[in-house]
């Protein structure tokens, strides 16, 4: 193959020199069939083009290759074979060759069964009104919590008109999850858009039809139905019909997440997480509108976003048993009730940060939520009718251990000090907290205190002399019925009268 340079030193000796090709051709040790070649063809360059591929290695294999590769095409996803096990297999049937050679053949086995029209995988340029649509997708980032590394499930939300996104980490990609992400990005763009363009997830997405057609999760839709918004689901594979959140997936890992982001606590790191989409829309221009920043072109399209109904009350509903230890379990942790829901069906309502226990209608138990493993969460308050039928279960009862009391109720244990009696005594205070409030206990624990008296008696009475009703109100005279000689209380009249009689 003639190189450039040689051909180049050609053309200038003949056309701009004027010397003949015998000459060049002795002077730079050329064939003159090569040097006529470049003269007489006017071209620049001359490039090398292979119209057969040769398959020294594959050639007895190359049928078996192809049978191969149309039988993994012809299965699932899940179940395809990687080009690697293809290499594997045909090695064991006498294949010599690379890997390579194999790679080679399977692109451009593709490339032929793809045929030669690249229209198929061209697109057309979306354009959205202001106020018409949002994207929404997940992706999973590395950062370090309290100075472990964690995998944390991040959901992105960006209007499809101003580009301005919002994102936020979540331990899980479950539905509540997904309501507690739309419930604070659109309290932060202060209105919602007329459609929300989603792939097929799970968590809003039961059953995938021809065409657009979908079985939306019935969670899912009384969220939309809540923020009045369509929504869209893509078509399978098909990540182009939501292609500018697919790029801030991207852009947030490449310019966001690195380097990996520390921080003491999930919430510190959201909290960041949502200045910095602030400031980067603040400060990034938008892709189309150069001469202004995202900022700014969102804030032109507030005045065409729908108002903000308030945040939708989405948590996850399940219904469980708590046990005769008045706990339920819940994603893989324990969680106390009321012991009145003992050995009773409750629902559970999972929010993203907080499960609501109800029986009856009636909120038997709200615990921050716990996502870690095998944990128990107690709220030793569940147990206070059960303490109050047995006292000694005080002492070692799990509940209990590491009790948070007022203060003026742990001066009260430390000065009725330990034993069984002691224990007793302290659970008959503890146990008008049920009637009488803990407010109320702890104001009469702490006036016996004051006192100089630790005893669970006087607490008591001063709890019962506090729920007497007050005295009736006095009548007051009016200046009318005033008397004029107002009797004058004076026992020793009385004394008056025993003198005469003991003269009669």
């Amino acid at each position: 193959m003639l190189v450039l340079e040689t051909v180049a030193k050609i053309r200038r000796e003949h056309l701009a020199g004027g010397k003949g090709m015998k000459t060049i051709a002795r002077e730079m040790g050329l064939s003159r069939n090569t040097v006529r070649k470049v003269i007489r063809s006017g071209r620049a360059s001359f490039a090398y083009e292979r119209t057969e591929q040769p398959h020294p290695k594959l050639g007895d294999h190359l049928d078996r290759l192809r049978a191969m590769l149309e039988e993994n095409a012809a299965r699932s996803r899940r179940e395809r074979l990687t080009l690697t096990r293809i290499h594997d297999l045909l090695t064991r049937e006498g294949y010599g060759g690379s890997y390579d050679a194999v790679r080679r053949f399977a692109g451009r086995w593709q490339a032929e069964r793809r045929g030669v029209d690249s229209a198929s995988e061209a697109f057309v340029p979306l354009s959205f009104a202001p106020g018409d649509a949002y994207q929404f997708d997940w992706s999973h980032e590395q950062v370090e919590i309290a100075g472990a590394p964690q995998t944390v499930k991040v959901a992105h939300l960006r209007l499809s008109h101003s580009r301005r996104f919002y994102i936020r980490a979540y331990p899980r990609e479950t539905q509540e999850m997904l309501f507690d992400a739309h419930a604070r990005a659109f309290a932060a763009f202060g209105g919602v858009t007329r459609r929300g363009i989603y792939d097929n997830m799970k968590t809003a997405v039961d059953a995938i039809f021809m065409g657009k057609t979908r079985r939306f999760n019935r969670r899912f839709e009384e969220m939309c139905s809540h923020y009045l918004i369509e929504p869209v689901a893509c078509t399978p594979a098909s990540g182009w019909e939501k292609g500018q959140v697919e790029n801030q997936v991207g852009y947030a890992r490449d310019n966001i997440f690195r380097p990996r982001l520390r921080f003491a606590s999930l919430q510190e790191l959201n909290g960041w997480l949502e200045a910095e989409c602030e400031r980067r829309a603040r400060t990034d221009r938008h892709p189309e509108q150069r001469d202004r920043t995202v900022w700014e072109v969102y804030e032109a399209e507030r005045a065409a976003l729908a108002p903000h109904p308030g945040p939708f009350d989405g948590f996850h509903a399940m219904e469980v048993v708590a046990s005769a230890t008045c706990l339920i379990s819940f994603d893989r942790n324990r969680y106390s009730v009321m012991a009145r829901a003992a050995r009773r069906a409750v629902q559970v309502g999972a929010y993203a940060d907080r499960i609501v226990v109800r029986c009856d209608g009636e909120v038997v138990a709200e615990h921050a939520r716990c996502f870690g493993r095998d944990h128990t969460v107690y709220d030793p308050w569940h147990y206070l009718p059960v303490l109050a039928r047995k006292p000694g279960a005080l002492r070692n009862g799990a509940p209990f251990q590491d009790w948070s009391l007022p203060p003026s109720l742990t001066r009260l244990r430390r000065r009725l000090g330990s034993g069984d009696e002691a224990d007793r005594r302290f659970v008959r205070v503890l146990a008008s907290v049920l009637t009488d409030g803990l407010e109320a206990v702890d104001a009469a624990v702490f006036e016996a205190l004051q006192g100089g008296t630790a005893s669970d008696d006087v607490i008591l009475n001063i709890l019962a002399r506090r729920r007497e009703p007050p005295g009736p109100p006095g009548i007051t005279t009016s200046n009318a019925l005033a008397l004029a000689h107002p009797p004058i209380a004076d026992c020793a009249r009385y004394d008056l009268l025993r003198g005469d009689h003991a003269a009669a």
